[in-house]
């Protein structure tokens, strides 16, 4: 899940529209954190969970293998939209859960795409641990952030990934079925408030001015 990030640094260049951070271009860490700052990326990142989880509900007699390769496709893909909007904060106290997350998800992914793992209690394990850790890792980032924008609403998806994290460990899933409903359902939920937070930093973003502004958190949101 994807979270709006803290301050941005003042007196730095002003961002672009979209929240990009022009004349970042000599540091590669400034150029994910411009990147990562924008309202499209986090907009993105909603999509990437928000796309799995409308396919894996409209096609509930998919084969467990199916349902694996979806899965770890996800989560190899927000694992990579969490390093980048790591970088959008500045304070390296934030920094590290962000990173922690983002290794969390791409382990998490490659477990999802290994043969041997593709069983229903393997999926369930992962899925629902992954969930757990990140959404305590996003609560812990928003309480952190003093200076956090719409801090409600990201502490209301870690809440919702918490949750989810522990209904998909806690309940037994013994039909592919049930697991395949179970995880699409959680992953539309979670695409939905990504999207609301991905909104809510455009409208943030056209009514101040960056300086003033704080950045967007990354999946979760990363989270």
């Amino acid at each position: 899940m994807t979270e709006p990030r803290g301050s941005a640094a003042h007196g730095g260049p002003e961002p672009a529209p979209d929240g990009t951070t022009p004349g970042a271009a000599g540091d590669p860490a400034d150029v994910l954190a411009g990147l990562g700052s924008s309202w499209t990326w986090i907009l993105m990142s909603a999509l990437a969970t928000l796309i799995p989880g409308i396919i894996v509900l409209a096609w509930p007699g998919g084969t467990l293998h199916v349902l694996a390769v979806v899965i770890g496709l996800y989560l190899l893909v927000t694992g990579a939209f969490r390093f980048v909007t790591a970088f959008s904060r500045g304070e390296h106290g934030e920094r590290l859960p962000r990173l922690l997350g983002a290794v969390l998800f791409v382990l998490a992914g490659v477990l999802c795409l290994r043969h041997p793992l593709q069983t229903v209690a393997a999926l369930s394990l992962i899925v629902g641990t992954v969930w757990l850790l990140s959404g305590m890792l996003t609560a812990y980032t928003a309480l952190a952030a003093k200076d956090m924008t719409h801090r409600g609403l990201v502490l209301g998806a870690a809440a919702l990934g918490i949750v989810a994290g522990i209904v998909v460990l806690a309940l037994p899933t013994e039909s592919a079925v049930v697991l395949t409903r179970l995880l699409g359902l959680w992953l539309v939920l979670l695409g939905l408030i990504e999207l609301g937070i991905a909104f809510a930093w455009r409208s943030a973003l056209r009514k101040g001015r960056a300086g003033d502004l704080p950045g967007p958190t990354g999946p979760t949101a990363p989270v």
